[in-house]
């Protein structure tokens, strides 16, 4: 049963990170973006159970909720802190399904298989920590020729900031190693 270390603010004023002292996966991301996505786990339709809860994303000791903007935090944050404390925690197992490629991965060529590598190399390194520092991540779906097409997650799929300057910020990152990639938020 994880139990919450500490709750930080994100850059999002509408997010929460509840961090905690046992995981909730083991590498394996949960992102939700309503209560219909979420239906088949527990603990996201646990929380999207409460009210004015529209967002929630997990990772290993972490998991961001992101609200409405329509409620008081406080109150809130003791809602959701029920179904986090209640929540089972990962079996050290569990690491054996973790992914280490998405479904579309197969699907690339060789020239784009090493260039997505790279790509995801260096979000992993440059961008991914700084994201889940915040409450958030990125997901990569897609490459097609110069066009790097992301999906926010958590914290950082209703940021304000996220669709403007981190989108910059992530792009001129790219660009050091792929002059003439777009990356394109979806």
């Amino acid at each position: 049963m994880p139990k919450i270390a500490d709750i930080e603010d994100t850059p999002n004023p509408n997010a929460l990170k509840f961090t905690l002292h046992e995981p909730l996966t083991v590498g394996i991301t949960h992102s939700y973006e309503n209560a219909e996505q979420a239906k088949d786990n527990e603990l996201a339709t646990a929380l999207f159970a409460i009210n004015h809860v529209s967002n929630v994303f997990y990772v290993d000791k972490w998991i961001t909720v992101t609200q409405d903007g329509s409620a008081d935090w406080p109150v809130l944050c003791r809602l959701v802190a029920v179904p986090i404390r209640a929540a089972l925690a990962a079996e050290a197992s569990a690491a054996a399904t973790v992914a280490s490629s998405s479904e579309y991965y197969n699907l690339l060529s060789q020239e784009n298989k090493l260039r997505f590598d790279a790509i995801n190399a260096l979000l992993d390194e440059e961008i991914r920590p700084h994201l889940q520092n915040d409450g958030g991540d990125l997901n990569v779906i897609n490459l097609i020729d110069n066009k790097l097409i992301i999906h926010y997650q958590g914290a950082c799929g209703s940021c304000p900031s996220s669709t403007a300057g981190t989108l910059s910020a992530i792009e001129n990152q790219i660009r050091t190693i792929e002059p003439d990639i777009e990356v394109i938020a979806v």
